[in-house]
Order: C-alpha cells, then structure tokens, then sequence
C-alpha cells in the first residue's frame, strides 16, 4: 500500500480512482463494509482505491481535550487498511487551512482536482466541510457536475445494533474484550516500538516493555491479562498496564508498560504487538513503591492463575 502524505504529494499517476473518506478509528467491521463497496467498484472499473484520512483527527485538532479516545493509532490504521486490501491513503493534516474549507472546495480541491476519482463511497452518516454541510447528498450533486459516480453505504449492523468507533470504546472501557472482538472483526490490540523507560520494573524485580502509545488519549486503562507477539515471542503471557503511573510520575500522557510471564527477552527497539485478554484491575495511586510492589506481585499471580485456567 503507497501512503500519500498530503495534498501536495500528489501526482499525476494518482488520478483515476475510486475513493473513501473519514476516522476510520479502529478499522472496525462497518468500515470493512465500507471498504468491501470501494473494492467491488474498484474491480468493476479497473481502478485503484485510495482512503482519505486526517491527521490529526478533526476532533483531536479542535477539541484536544474532549476528544474521544483513539482505538487505534495511525500506524495501526494504516496497517490494518493495507491488510484489507487499499491501494492508497492518502494522509491530509488537519489544520486550520483545512478546517475552513467548505464542503464545496473539498470536493473541488480534493476529490475532483487532485485525486480525478471516478467514484466515491461514503458511510450514510459522513460529514465533511467546515460546518458540516457535506454529505453523501452534495457528493453526489457535485459528482453530476464533475463527472463522478457517489454511493452511501447503509450502516452495518450487529444483533440489531449499528457498528460504530464509540460503541466499540464502550465496550473496552468496560473491560469486555469479547464484544470488542465481534464488533472490530479482530482482537483489539495495541502495537509500537519497545522504548527505554525509567527503568523501575526491573529495579523492583519485574522488568517491562514500555511502549508510546502515539495517541492523546487510550481507550482503556488499567491492569491486564494480554498476548504479545513480535522478534522471539509467539503470543507469550504477558501482564500490561495502560495508564498514566499515578504512583511513579503522575503523568497525563497514556503508557503502555507489558511484563513477560516467566520470560526474560530483550525487546528494546523492536516492534511488538499486544492483544488484550482479560481486564485485572483498574489502575490505583498507592502510597508508596513498596505498596505498588506487592500489588504487582499479586497482580502477577492473578494473570498467571488465569492463562492456566484457560489453558485448561
């Protein structure tokens, strides 16, 4: 998959396709049944699919603070497309230029002037433009005039509930990795580059894996039972705290920290993926190192007692 990274960086050989825009948080299984409709009109007219996607979210520019929580971080978005089979992103930075442009111009500057599409798919309740005027409705006027085809895809459903990013962050609040499963299509998980961090986990017995979760906030928080894949590990028991180290640093930043069960591999500076099992506890402020310490301890012994059960 060829990553566009914006407007500018585009070129001739990118016209002539049939294109997609919107969050695309979590790559879930509605926008899978997004990108099934771009890749059938695609095929059909012998085409190559691109995905819109900003960066940063609109929310996340406008209202960093009440923005929702990220599933996935880009990367992962953009991995996750390429695994469902999109040619292109391309990757516009949201910006003020950006938030100003009118549902008009975007459909002039982006669909029609820079990518020449031959046909747009859009999710039935997609809005774009600075007040949000745009839709699937003014895409298809527009495309009269500009000589390309629209389609809205209906919302994709599960036992009679629509699919949605915050329906899934809902359920992963919750701790239910089961429901985020069925929704997502796929085990929810997080990935990234193993970081040097303080190094208090092995100061106190347990060392960790630390990891930039690339995102303002995380979707869960908390201690739990999870797999991790990457150089030398096959889906190795792991415990993993999400957080912000209320005890250590009082941060406001999310980490990611992961202790291998019974395994002591070197993973500075390799990439890693880890999938989220089973919720442990919340995370907890405590008084002190020593009270953290034994609190680990148990919390060990907690996600030990339950791989054996499932392995059972």
């Amino acid at each position: 998959m060829e990553l566009i990274r914006g407007l500018h960086n585009l070129r001739q050989r990118h016209r002539g396709c049939v294109a997609t825009v919107g969050a695309f948080d979590g790559v879930h299984r509605g926008h899978q049944w997004v990108l099934e409709h771009l890749k059938e009109r695609a095929v059909e007219r012998n085409l190559p699919t691109t995905v819109i996607l900003f960066e940063p979210l609109p929310k996340e520019y406008i209202h960093p603070l009440e923005a929702p929580a990220r599933i996935m971080n880009f990367r992962e978005k953009a991995l996750a497309l390429a695994e469902c089979g999109i040619d292109r992103v391309l990757r516009i930075r949201f910006n003020a230029n950006v938030q100003q442009m009118t549902a008009e111009s975007f459909i002039h500057d982006v669909f029609y002037q820079g990518l020449g599409v031959h046909y747009v798919v859009l999710g039935d309740d997609f809005r774009f433009g600075n007040d949000r005027e745009g839709d699937a409705e003014l895409m298809k006027q527009r495309g009269e005039r500009y000589g390309f085809d629209c389609a809205a895809t209906p919302t994709f459903t599960l036992a009679g509930e629509r699919i949605s990013s915050t329906r899934i962050r809902s359920v992963l609040a919750q701790g239910d990795f089961s429901a985020a499963a069925q929704l997502l299509g796929r085990s929810f998980s997080m990935s990234g580059k193993v970081v040097y961090g303080k190094q208090l986990g092995r100061q106190l017995g347990f060392p960790t894996a630390n990891i930039r979760l690339h995102r303002l906030r995380a979707p869960i928080n908390g201690v739990f039972s999870v797999r991790v894949d990457g150089p030398g590990l096959n889906a190795a028991a792991a415990i993993a705290n999400v957080g912000t180290r209320p005890t250590i640093d009082d941060s406001i930043e999310a980490n990611l920290e992961v202790h291998l069960i019974d395994r002591n591999v070197d993973l500075y500076g390799k990439r890693i993926t880890v999938t989220f099992q089973h919720k442990v506890r919340d995370e907890l402020k405590f008084s002190g190192i020593d009270q953290l310490k034994e609190q680990v301890l148990a919390d060990i012994a907690d996600t030990r007692r339950w791989f054996q059960q499932q392995d059972q």
